[in-house]
């Protein structure tokens, strides 16, 4: 008996055997179609890099080819892609399935396009995403999983758009002509003459995707993880759930405690099982009381911490700087809201409101943060290489990039933190005495922009005379 076929010899075979970068499966391709026109050897069957599948053509129900290449996109996750042809009616389709789980958390993606450039982004949807061009006021709801462009994406948009409307035209005059209004908009969109617009991906099984870039600035891209609903849930197949029933009966009529520690039941939403959530109110000196939550699930290992603000909304936005000039800086106690954006212009990091959710840390944990996050979305792709599609001069940009930011943890860099906050509801600590000023921290207080009045919903917030409405 061969040594490989003893017992007790079992082989380990890891997901990144079979889901390897396209740069990967064409080198395994490669070897074996040398002088044979991509045609792989008879005696070379274990090296196929798209797996053949005869199966029924849903056009003239007959049998077409279905092939399946299994794949890993670099800076996202392990997918399959698909593409069916028929070659007694010509019929062909392709389409892209995630191969991994579905996320603990749903996933919304948000592009500001500004030039033409940014229609070459990529873009991942899978068959629970729903895609929308704000400005066109179109909405895509979930169906087929694609691999695109914003680009391609658009262009099918309205390309299904125009199919009909001849027809329409004769049945239904009033929706031919919004429909072609859509696609007049769309077509100038395509065409470069309607910048700025917005794409956003919302998907709730958080496995799809838009390319971000690193020369982004705030409000360009824009990620957010949020939990499901209960109804989401369920159209995703997961376990039924209860909502939570909140703090316990004994303490539900009585004031939050500071820095006692609250538990009540939740459900992961990792794995959907049981799980507590801990709450606890934490007064910070010379600013305000503030909420941290931890939910720690003991079935899958899932962890989430946040921190809450409270209070009222003030009239004005505040804006702090400050110098990072010494190791000393970095131990600084800071709290950086939901709604607060990041800005460190020496390391050329810019992070959006949400991205990071509500943390309390010091400066250096504000920074780690980041870094991790950052590095396992763009180098953790199955290989140290960062992916095939990571051209050279990319990963140049990117490892300069990270090098500056370990500077900057280490000490060894000085840098300029700004924390722009439309609800005023970030903190950095001082290092000197509360009642004196920091010459390192500088605070200006701003009027808010419509557009982040919008964002945060307090345009169209009433709170005077608000019973007379209710009452009509």
């Amino acid at each position: 008996m061969p040594a490989d076929e003893e017992p007790g010899n079992a082989t380990t075979v890891s997901s990144t055997d079979f889901f390897e970068s396209i740069g990967q499966k064409a080198g395994h391709l490669a070897p074996t179609t040398n002088g044979t026109n991509g045609v792989a050897h008879q005696d070379d069957d274990d090296e196929k890099v798209v797996e053949e599948i005869e199966s029924l053509c849903m056009n003239c129900h007959e049998n077409g080819t279905t092939r399946m290449l299994l794949t890993a996109i670099p800076y996202f996750r392990e997918v399959i892609l698909m593409s069916f042809s028929c070659d007694k009616c010509g019929f062909s389709n392709s389409e892209i399935q995630s191969a991994g789980t579905i996320q603990p958390k749903g996933s919304s993606y948000i592009l500001r396009l500004t030039e033409m450039p940014d229609f070459e982004r990529t873009v991942v949807k899978s068959d629970t995403a729903i895609v929308k061009f704000i400005e066109l006021d179109l909405e895509v709801p979930a169906g087929r999983g694609q691999l695109t462009n914003v680009e391609g994406l658009l262009s099918t948009i309205v390309d299904d758009l125009e199919l009909g409307q001849e027809a329409r035209k004769e049945q239904a005059p009033e929706v031919h002509a919004k429909i072609d209004d859509i696609i007049k908009k769309g077509r100038a969109m395509l065409a470069g003459e309607a910048f700025p617009f917005r794409l956003s991906v919302d998907d709730p099984a958080g496995n799809s995707w838009i390319t971000p870039n690193m020369r982004d600035g705030v409000g360009k891209w824009e990620k957010r993880d949020y939990v499901r609903t209960p109804e989401q849930n369920e159209a995703l197949g997961l376990a039924a759930t209860d909502a939570a029933t909140g703090a316990a009966q004994d303490t539900a009529d009585d004031d939050i405690i500071p820095d006692q520690v609250y538990e009540f039941p939740a459900t992961c939403p990792g794995c959907m099982h049981p799980c507590t959530t801990n709450m606890k109110m934490v007064d910070i000196p010379h600013f305000k009381a503030v909420v941290l939550m931890s939910t720690v699930c003991s079935d899958c290992g899932y962890r989430s911490n946040d921190v809450k603000t409270g209070g009222e909304i003030p009239a004005l936005g505040k804006k702090i700087t400050l110098q990072v000039e010494n190791p000393e800086d970095l131990a600084r106690d800071i709290l950086k809201s939901e709604s607060c954006s990041l800005e460190c212009p020496e390391l050329n990091l810019q992070v959006n409101p949400g991205t990071l959710g509500g943390r309390f840390t010091t400066v250096e944990g504000l920074l780690t943060q980041v870094r991790t996050d950052l590095h396992n979305q763009i180098f953790e792709t199955g290989t140290s290489e960062g992916g095939d599609s990571l051209s050279t001069d990319e990963r140049s940009q990117w490892t300069s990039f990270f090098e500056g930011i370990d500077a900057a943890i280490k000490g060894e860099k000085k840098f300029t933190i700004i924390l722009t906050d439309p609800l005023a509801s970030s903190y950095v600590q001082k290092a000197v005495d509360p009642d004196q000023e920091d010459p390192q921290i500088t605070t200006e207080d701003y009027e808010r922009t419509e557009q982040e009045e919008e964002d945060l919903g307090l345009r169209d917030m009433k709170v005077e005379n608000y019973q007379e409405d209710a009452a009509n």
